[in-house]
């Protein structure tokens, strides 16, 4: 069986949000919110599989876009279990696009709550929106959901720092969230909980190293497997890819990660990526083991680092940054942790990162920053 699916023009909330109460309870299509419905409209099927009740396209971040089939089983059983992770539901504020699963996740678990989610300016992420956002409040228990990027920016300005003490909880997801920026949150009295998970997990589905709900971790060869309720159906249209990403063993179906981890007494720790590892001189280097080590040096925690090729050593790491650092003073910092073949070869100085919509980094355009 199937059922339609509908374009929705992702910037016009209200309507995201009616269309998706309809998909969850089955009064309406499916959805898959979009910047540009009519161009998207053309190239996606009009029905899919009568479970599916969310399209997801993924960023792009590091590769292809991606067309994530979510069941409606799977985005309540997420909103359930993120309100049992959080004590209960509350009301959320919504600061992130929905043509991301973190910010769809907002609307999914306020209709779950049946509380009205507060909503951003959609002109843009500013500190001073936020605190008109949080003015608007009327529930006491209140939740925000964040990437890191914008954690950074309301912590450095005085009005908002203050407003973010008034949350129970700000969940930080959809990239690796610095050390330092974490430590800071902490040390200003705000209750951060760090997220990982993905669209194919319908969202954060670990806390803090733990898994929420009845997610379940694995690790093989190193890679990170996610197991659940929250799993998606799979890549629409796609299915090479779905039998590559999600896989049956050990009597559970998993979502195979390209990201690479430790469990250790049940908590995980991302340590990189599966495709993040280069080979500088002859050693194996890891980009984001280098990326963190960077961003611990005073005035670095948004530096990104890239691979670059190096006439002599094949790949080396590329510093990226807003902020002047010597590359020697990096060199050594790097060394002096990682080994001498990590030790970037380079650094960039550019007066701003780009950045996708929902405030990573766009890795791809460093990248080619980089090459240039």
């Amino acid at each position: 069986m199937t059922r339609p699916l509908k374009v929705v023009l992702a910037s016009n909330v209200e309507a995201v949000h009616a269309a998706l109460r309809d998909a969850l309870s089955g009064d309406g299509p499916a959805i898959m919110p979009s910047n540009r419905p009519s161009a998207v409209a053309a190239r996606v099927p009009a029905t899919v599989p009568q479970r599916v009740a969310l399209v997801i396209e993924t960023s792009g971040s590091t590769g292809r876009p991606k067309r994530v089939a979510l069941s409606t089983e799977a985005l309540l059983s997420s909103a359930a279990a993120s309100d049992t992770a959080l004590g209960g539901p509350g009301q959320w504020l919504l600061a992130l696009p929905l043509t991301y699963i973190a910010g769809v996740n907002v609307l999914v678990r306020s209709l779950a709550a049946g509380t009205e989610p507060v909503t951003m300016n959609p002109e843009g992420f500013t500190p001073q929106r936020f605190v008109d956002a949080v003015g608007r409040f009327e529930h006491p228990r209140r939740f925000l959901s964040l990437v890191p990027a914008q954690l950074a920016r309301l912590v450095d300005d005085e009005a908002a720092l203050d407003a973010l003490r008034g949350f129970e909880r700000i969940l930080v997801g959809g990239q690796a969230t610095p050390k330092p920026l974490v430590a800071r949150a902490l040390d200003a009295g705000l209750t951060v909980t760090r997220t990982y998970g993905s669209s194919e997990t319908a969202g954060g589905c670990v806390y803090d190293g733990l898994p929420i709900g009845d997610t379940r971790i694995g690790i093989v060869d190193g890679r990170i497997e996610l197991g659940g309720s929250v799993l998606a159906e799979g890549y629409l249209d796609d299915p090479r890819r779905t039998a590559f990403a999600f896989r049956e063993h050990d009597g559970h179906r998993w979502y195979v990660t390209d990201d690479t981890g430790d469990l250790v007494d049940g908590v995980l720790t991302v340590t990189g990526r599966v495709d993040d590892v280069i080979v500088s001189g002859g050693i194996k280097v890891s980009i984001a083991a280098v990326e963190e080590t960077v961003r611990v040096l005073p005035g670095q925690h948004d530096a990104v680092v890239v691979a670059a090729p190096h006439a002599e050593w094949g790949e080396t790491p590329v510093v990226v940054t807003t902020v002047a650092i010597s590359l020697e003073v990096l060199r050594d910092a790097v060394t002096a942790v990682l080994g001498k073949a990590a030790a970037p070869a380079r650094v960039l100085l550019v007066d701003q990162l780009p950045t996708l919509a929902s405030g990573k980094p766009d890795r791809l355009a460093i990248a080619t920053l980089a090459l240039g």
